[in-house]
């Protein structure tokens, strides 16, 4: 019989990775507008007014639960938001110089970076068919979107933020929990727009010249930014690293999804392939996640460890 402590349990972590996929199906919507605009607003400017908008809306919505944050956990809350802050610009800026298809491959090495640092770092136990299901998401994401590579300065750029988004998806699934998620989320942003402030400021603040672009940026502030990192940091409290990774592997194929329905592109083989290779890596990741939770619900009193973990 299903304890209700590892029933609870299973429909939190299925919830969120359904958050997860949301998010993955936000930023995969974001790509062609942040094209658009970069050729218009530097980088920095561009990220400082969007988290600076999600940071202030996100304060008027949370300001009880950012309040109540402990010193530790706004330390943590910052960390985590230089973390962001530093892959967000390390990719935008490496975005001007880099062509979309090596940027999505680039970017997407963090589902093989988060376990193997995972691993190196924390002394993660990864299993064996994370291993797996990440080695098969980063070959479907190559085929999705790697046409060449020739490493240049806005490549390494980007690989750069892979890894640092890697770190940043292992620290919010070591620290985060879900009494915290709201005000850690709106510390991130926060502490993003400062330091993409910082970044911006001595050239002086360039915003959106048009009623179009300020209504993509807003797009991006309050459903990519304030939304986006509220999902992310809640779910990250209830999957581990690796396991998040993975779901996140989604990005690329919803990129690729939006371009064929909004786009100009068509359904290639790349696509079904590529996408078909990510889908697989995840019902591998989920498939092993369903049979952990079958078998601890057939515990009469779960440890712990099952209770608050996932696979």
């Amino acid at each position: 019989m299903t304890s209700a402590p590892s029933a609870v349990h299973d429909g939190r972590s299925r919830l969120a990775v359904l958050l997860l996929l949301s998010v993955t199906a936000v930023w995969g919507s974001t790509f062609f507008l942040i094209r658009d605009l970069v050729e218009h607003v530097p980088s920095a400017d561009f990220l400082a007014v969007r988290f600076g908008i999600a940071a202030v809306l996100m304060f008027a919505l949370f300001s009880r639960q950012t309040r109540a944050l402990t010193r530790r956990e706004l330390a943590l809350g910052a960390g985590l938001g230089v973390l962001y802050a530093v892959a967000q610009l390390l990719q935008t800026v490496g975005l001007e110089s880099t062509a979309a298809s090596v940027s999505g491959f680039l970017t997407g090495t963090y589902i093989v970076l988060t376990p193997v640092l995972g691993a190196l770092l924390l002394r993660d136990h990864v299993p064996r068919a994370a291993w797996v299901a990440a080695l098969i998401a980063t070959a479907g994401i190559g085929v999705l979107s790697l046409q060449g590579l020739a490493m240049g300065f806005g490549e390494a750029l980007t690989l750069g933020s892979a890894a640092v988004y890697a770190l940043h998806i292992l620290a919010l699934g070591r620290w985060s929990t879900a009494s915290t998620a709201l005000g850690l989320s709106t510390v991130q942003a926060a502490v993003i727009a400062v330091v993409c402030l910082v970044a911006a400021a001595p050239d002086g603040i360039t915003l959106p010249g048009d009623g179009g672009q300020w209504l993509s940026l807003l797009y991006m502030a309050v459903v990519a930014g304030a939304g986006a990192l509220l999902a992310q940091t809640w779910a990250q409290a209830h999957l581990t690293a690796t396991r998040a990774a993975v779901v996140m592997a989604m990005e690329p194929v919803f990129a690729a999804l939006f371009a064929v329905l909004f786009g100009d592109e068509t359904v290639t083989w790349r696509l079904l392939v590529g996408g078909g290779l990510v889908l697989a890596a995840m019902y591998l990741v989920e498939l092993r996640a369903a049979a952990h939770d079958d078998g601890a619900s057939a515990l009469e009193d779960p440890p712990a460890e099952i209770l608050h973990h996932d696979v």
